[in-house]
């Protein structure tokens, strides 16, 4: 996190976390729950500092998503306080920054057009973006959603990293509705299954994804696996 503004490290930890109110409803929740009864959601309360990772996190695999938020944190942020720069410690790029990277760069990161143009827009609005902190999660959604290139999934990826909110769930995550489905009823969800199952949970619904991923329960990877691009040379981004 970038120095200079108030860090609550509790927050961070989970401590302004809430769980009264959630019922497990489902043996296999309560079961994880009854392994899992520290489970708690963190807070960074830096809204742009999680919006840009997710981003760049649309529509590609992880590995390409994971390497081209690195190759920008290596090449636009800047060393972290104290022992940052011994270990090769890094702080994310600030709006400034990430304004003034123009759009060759951007493409040599493996950010394509309609990812970083998302970026550069938010980090345009990053002041008014930063005021979502406090807001109840579905005016957050509004305000997120209310920006170019950022739609249901990323917004529900921010407030979870950004702002703790036990009720965001990453509808058109590639995973998430067919894992619920298969964990709770055997068979995998689609979005539209996924939410009519959720509403029991309102307020709460996050959290179910949650339990399931902290226990492990995953639906059988056995389909071959999404391959990245073979013309990003994505090991350059490891430079």
């Amino acid at each position: 996190m970038r120095p200079g503004r108030s860090t609550s490290l509790p927050a961070l930890l989970g401590e302004e976390d809430d769980w009264s109110g959630f019922e497990p409803r489902h043996p296999v929740l309560a079961e994880a729950w009854r392994r899992h009864p520290h489970l708690r959601l963190g807070r960074t309360d830096r809204v742009l500092e999680a919006i840009v990772p997710s981003i760049i996190e649309q529509k590609v695999t992880g590995q390409e998503a994971f390497a081209g938020f690195r190759a920008l944190v290596r090449r636009h942020g800047e060393p972290a306080p104290g022992p940052g720069p011994r270990v090769r410690l890094m702080v994310p790029p600030d709006a400034a920054t990430l304004r003034a990277i123009p759009s060759w760069e951007w493409l040599r990161l493996h950010v394509d057009p309609a990812r970083s143009r998302a970026v550069v827009t938010a980090a345009r609005h990053a002041e008014s973006l930063e005021r979502i902190v406090g807001v109840t999660g579905s005016e957050s959604d509004v305000r997120l959603r209310s920006l170019p290139g950022i739609g249901v999934w990323t917004a529900a990826e921010v407030r979870q990293r950004a702002l703790g909110d036990p009720d965001a769930v990453s509808f058109g995550d590639y995973h998430v509705a067919k894992d619920v489905g298969w964990a709770l009823t055997g068979e995998p969800f689609d979005d539209a299954a996924l939410a009519s199952y959720l509403a029991p949970w309102e307020g709460h619904r996050g959290r179910v994804p949650f339990l399931l991923a902290a226990a492990g329960l995953h639906r059988p990877r056995r389909g071959p696996r999404m391959s990245p691009r073979e013309h990003l040379r994505t090991r350059d981004l490891f430079a």
